[in-house]
């Protein structure tokens, strides 16, 4: 998808929640995803899956067909560089860049040499009171973990399928 479609198709998934007058979390709780997962599919960051459709077009009778066989499609996950300016996505990386090298370490503390999958992923967010009685704002990251793999060669299919074939 082009960059001005998407961006069509977005402005126009956007009208559509503003129009319903509900927040990503009351979405949420009406169709059973994450509140960051409805951001994400309005924001065609991610792709809605077929038996999702019915609880969003419950949710957003507004939506058209047009529009769901728009979230259906594989979406373009890319981001506008630009974002970084943003406050808040600005204090999102610099957490994460000031947090990082520790998480890094208790992940491989707790589960050995590995990552963190943003694929098989979740994301929320949540808003509590704190001992002090202020708002606070909960981001849960929560990603499979994915250990890193030998690079044994007799492990590696490609190499093993080569040596089996002939060539002419």
């Amino acid at each position: 998808m082009e960059a001005a479609k998407k961006q069509s198709v977005t402005n126009q998934l956007l009208a559509v929640k503003a129009a319903s007058g509900k927040t990503y979390s009351q979405l949420a709780t009406e169709t059973g995803l994450t509140n960051v997962y409805v951001a994400q599919l309005l924001r065609r960051q991610a792709q809605l899956k077929p038996d999702t459709v019915p609880k969003l077009k419950k949710a957003l009778p507004a939506l058209t067909d047009g529009l769901i066989d728009d979230m259906m499609s594989p979406p373009w996950r890319s981001y506008d560089p630009n974002l970084i300016q943003e406050p808040t996505i600005y204090r999102l990386n610099e957490a994460v860049m000031h947090f990082g090298e520790s998480i890094k370490e208790i992940i491989n503390e707790d589960f050995g040499d590995g990552i963190m999958s943003a694929i098989d992923f979740y994301c929320s967010v949540d808003k509590i009171k704190g001992a002090d009685g202020n708002n606070r704002v909960v981001v849960t990251l929560d990603g499979k973990y994915l250990s890193h793999s030998e690079q044994r060669t007799e492990n590696m299919v490609s190499r093993l399928n080569l040596k089996g074939s002939t060539s002419e």
